[in-house]
């Protein structure tokens, strides 16, 4: 498999989404068709999975012209580049999955029934979390806000909608992402989920955010050797907040099942211009920096993570 570097990386992929866009709802066809991509090293010799649920960056045309945004207000939900900021896992030897499609327009780390049913303009037929706090927010499985509590659309969504965005982009990534996690599982004996994320810049926002739901989706051990690496590597490390992790750490860390999952979230101030969502000057060297912190995370052994999941508390249970 040939490796591009970040810069070559993201000016390929911004080439081919801009000629599908050119194609109008080619786009969503293309979606369709391939919602995420999976990057595997010619062998996996690690048991990681690197995922990148947030930075989609392929909008159908038809999305865009039912929204009351820009097309750049709606960039400006999304983990932009992190698939890009976290590739050096793929030459690392571990598989890496990230979505085609836009956070705006279906949202893969919430629940399938995080659905809030007044969006549309008639009955859904598909479950309805209505009691979901995110929901409430306007940050179900497809978003009614983007960042700032923008509203998006113009008008309500039909029912199908909301079937159609599960069955076609939704559910294939996630099957996706647990065929990785079984195949891994089955070679290794353990596996690990990196969900790969980038947060917005605040005056008081650390370098990083390690997630691990309260440790309850990954082991003391690996968060603690996680800290280190980015501490080593100069990242000011925050754990759990602002963001203790999504559906995607809930789902698959099952630390007793031998399944563990850390969300990593990366200070958009390190690597991008927020307001126009283009790379800065210093996305390169984030690149490269990131590069070693994953060299580093992914040293930690198979047995290590066997032993430390079997040491946890509810590993009986």
């Amino acid at each position: 498999m040939i490796h591009l570097g970040c810069r070559q990386a993201e000016a390929q992929g911004g080439m081919a989404e801009k000629a599908a866009g050119r194609a109008g709802d080619a786009a969503l066809a293309a979606l369709y068709a391939v919602p995420a991509l999976v990057s595997r090293p010619a062998e996996q010799t690690i048991p990681f999975i690197f995922a990148s649920p947030h930075s989609g960056r392929l909008y159908p045309a038809g999305f865009v012209a039912s929204s009351r945004l820009s097309p750049l207000f709606l960039r400006r939900s999304e983990d932009a580049f992190a698939d890009l900021l976290f590739g050096a896992a793929v030459a690392l030897g571990a598989p890496m999955i990230a979505a085609r499609f836009p956070r705006a327009l279906v949202d893969v780390n919430r629940g399938p029934a995080e659905l809030d049913a007044a969006m549309f303009d008639g009955p859904l037929t598909v479950p309805v979390d209505a009691s979901s706090a995110r929901v409430q927010a306007g940050l179900g499985v497809i978003p009614r806000v983007v960042r700032d509590g923008a509203e998006i659309y113009r008008a309500k969504l039909a029912p199908v909608e909301a079937a159609e965005r599960l069955e076609r982009l939704y559910r294939p990534y996630h099957a996706a992402l647990a065929a990785l996690v079984a195949e891994t599982q089955a070679r290794f004996g353990v596996a690990v989920v990196v969900d790969c994320h980038s947060m917005p810049s605040a005056a008081t926002a650390p370098d990083v955010v390690l997630g691990d739901r309260y440790g309850t989706s990954a082991m003391p051990a690996l968060v603690r050797h996680a800290q280190q690496s980015f501490e080593l590597k100069a990242f000011m490390v925050a754990r759990n907040q602002p963001y203790a992790g999504g559906h995607t750490t809930e789902r698959y860390g099952r630390p007793a099942d031998g399944v563990q999952a850390l969300q990593i979230e990366i200070n958009r101030a390190l690597y991008l211009d927020e307001e126009r969502v283009t790379p800065n000057a210093n996305f390169d060297a984030v690149c490269a920096r990131l590069g070693e912190v994953l060299a580093s995370l992914t040293a930690m052994t198979p047995a290590a993570l066997r032993a430390g999941a079997q040491a946890m508390p509810w590993a009986a249970e």
